[in-house]
């Protein structure tokens, strides 16, 4: 039946496909739909010249837009076990006499909360949230200046952007609300993206992104790093083994944050 499929209906079935297992590889899709993988690679490039898909070595991974910046506690509601594995790892990397650059958001919140109190260590940030909850610490913590931003809970704007200009720092840590092959790291809002950028800009060593499997494939308005910008991924399990593949060949390094990591 599926042989009698023509082209438009065939790519509704792949979207559908997509839709539901966010990732798929052109053989399977060959043998769903009782096409020929030529056909299928066609296919493939019609629907991410829409927009709907991004193709990789072998399939495609479903793309996912996000248009407009979701409610902080909202967020902090989805995957929090493995926010707080992946934060636990992140807070593992730093080292002591490191500065950190650390931006808002629900799995950077988690990347703070898991750095020991008596670390020898200077954080640099504009994640309210974090600075509010942190408690009494004996490392630096530096929230920046700036403008509020209710919905992130966060500070950013101006004031944020010209503070980080007077400091260097050995590491980054950037939590995203998307990330993919072909669109890299983004964000909903030009003020967070500034932020981050900025933060970039003035870090001597890696770019850490902290980000569970949700978020790959999914884009947003703005982007802030390229895939080959960034240095580590730090996610969890739920990351496709391609999608792992793929990180690999653009030279990023992907750490899997484990069940016992806490």
């Amino acid at each position: 039946m599926s042989k009698s499929l023509i082209p438009a209906q065939r790519r509704e079935r792949i979207r559908e496909y997509l839709e539901i297992h966010k990732i798929v590889r052109i053989a399977d899709l060959s043998e769903i739909l009782e096409a020929s993988e030529a056909t299928i690679r066609r296919d493939l490039e019609r629907l991410e010249k829409q927009g709907y898909l991004e193709r990789t070595h072998g399939g495609a991974i479903f793309s996912q837009r996000i248009n407009l910046e979701q409610d902080y506690a909202q967020r902090a509601q989805r995957s929090p076990e493995q926010k707080r594995r992946i934060g636990a790892l992140a807070a593992s990397m730093i080292e002591d006499g490191d500065i950190v650059f650390i931006n808002s958001g629900t799995t950077t919140t988690e990347v703070i909360r898991h750095i020991p109190i008596n670390a020898s260590i200077t954080v640099i940030t504009n994640n309210l949230i974090a600075a509010l909850e942190v408690g009494a610490v004996d490392f630096e913590l530096i929230l920046l200046g700036g403008s509020y931003q209710p919905v992130s809970n966060s500070v950013a704007g101006r004031f944020a952007v010209e503070n980080l200009r007077h400091v260097y720092a050995d590491k980054t840590f950037v939590g995203v609300d998307g990330i993919s092959l072909k669109y890299g790291c983004t964000f909903p809002t030009s003020a967070e993206a500034e932020v981050v950028h900025r933060m970039m800009e003035r870090t001597r060593g890696p770019l850490i992104v902290v980000a569970d499997h949700t978020k790959w494939g999914m884009v947003s308005n703005f982007e802030v790093a390229r895939i080959d910008q960034i240095d580590r991924l730090i996610t969890d399990r739920g990351l496709d083994e391609d999608a792992r593949s793929a990180l690999d060949d653009h030279s990023v390094d992907v750490f899997i944050a484990s069940d016992g990591q806490e």
